[in-house]
């Protein structure tokens, strides 16, 4: 059943129909299309800093190695994010978009691979866990463990969770800033309601999910949203829907933060803004970018950009989500026996 899982994970993540592979080569409608340039400046603009990275061996999944990217040239050990991939997303490339984003705005961002296949749920969290451990204890020079975050896609989503408690409150990383942003959250293991709901004060979180993923439920995430005892000033739930701009389509589904599919506005203006203020606003206490990682529905939040006098499709976030559609959507259902939540999912 494991095996079945994983290979449903792997086909979802490299299936997903995201247009503009490689924005730098054109295709045969390019004369028809123009893309949305990322922000010049402000959150989502790129920082001013040339990514370094640097590697160490993975201590449980053999021949690959830990990944962490950071600034070149930084002085001291900077704040760092932690990120768990998808099923199948083991590459760092898959997600270099996002990557050199978070390095150039001057922070590490440590990248830890894990099996597709041969391995238990339980094996990934523990190859996981062990590879950020590892990357701490070797570059203390890099990392710093006083503000911290982790961000997860899919399966990495619903696993940041609960790796996130256990660095929080087992480890008491993040003393000084801690953040969560989980983007088409599978099931989270490892992750019980006691642990729910005694998450530290400081703790910041966006939860999104895509319009067209017909993969993940949004029950799961909606579930970990509300049960969390974050307080609702500090967290933030985020649909984000497709558009159609000057002829190019920028499809909201489950592949949104694979940028090897595409790399292109909904990677700018809602993933890469939304978290660049996160980070400001909790790593550096600069309070004015609350209004666009936190804003509750703040126009600095949910408005896109426009080209042509054509408009992206606002973000939709709230406090109080719901599901927009039945479970039998979705390739795994809240409600699936898989889903060690599934007693608390929304009809």
């Amino acid at each position: 059943m494991i095996k079945m899982i994983l290979l449903a994970g792997w086909l979802v993540l490299f299936v997903s129909c995201r247009p503009g592979t490689d924005p730098e080569v054109p295709g045969p409608d390019d004369d028809l299309t123009e893309q949305i340039p990322k922000p010049a400046l402000g959150y989502g603009s790129d920082g001013p800093f040339t990514v370094a990275k640097s590697e160490v061996a993975s201590p449980l999944f053999p021949g690959r190695s830990i990944e962490i990217f950071y600034p070149e040239g930084m002085e001291g050990p900077r704040p760092t994010l932690f990120f768990c991939h998808a099923l199948g997303g083991d590459q760092s490339s898959f997600y270099q978009g996002l990557l050199d984003f978070v390095a150039m705005k001057g922070y590490a961002i440590v990248f830890a691979p894990y099996p597709t296949s041969g391995v238990t749920i339980e094996d990934r969290y523990r190859i996981l866990w062990d590879s950020f451990q590892r990357a701490v204890d070797r570059f203390p020079d890099i990392i710093t463990t006083q503000k911290v975050g982790f961000v997860g896609h899919s399966f990495g989503a619903g696993a940041s969770i609960g790796l996130a408690h256990r660095a929080f409150v087992e480890e008491g990383w993040g003393a000084s800033g801690r953040i969560i942003f989980a983007m088409a959250q599978w099931y989270s293991y490892e992750l019980t309601p006691t642990q729910l709901s005694n998450f530290p004060t400081n703790t910041k979180m966006i939860i999104q999910v895509y319009d067209e993923d017909d993969v993940n439920d949004h029950r799961v995430a909606i579930d970990v949203f509300k049960n969390i005892n974050i307080e609702t000033s500090e967290k933030d739930f985020v649909y984000v829907n497709s558009s159609v701009v000057a002829d190019y389509e920028y499809v909201a589904d489950h592949g949104v933060p694979n940028t090897i599919l595409a790399l292109d506005a909904l990677d700018y203006y809602a993933i890469h803004r939304l978290l660049d203020a996160l980070i400001d606003y909790s790593f550096n206490d600069v309070l004015t970018a609350k209004a666009v990682a936190l804003g509750g529905g703040d126009p600095a939040q949910v408005t896109m950009p426009c080209v042509r006098q054509e408009c992206m499709a606002e973000l939709v976030v709230t406090d109080d989500p719901s599901p927009n559609y039945q479970q039998s959507r979705y390739m795994f259902s809240c409600s699936d026996f898989r889903n060690p939540r599934s007693e608390f999912c929304e009809s």
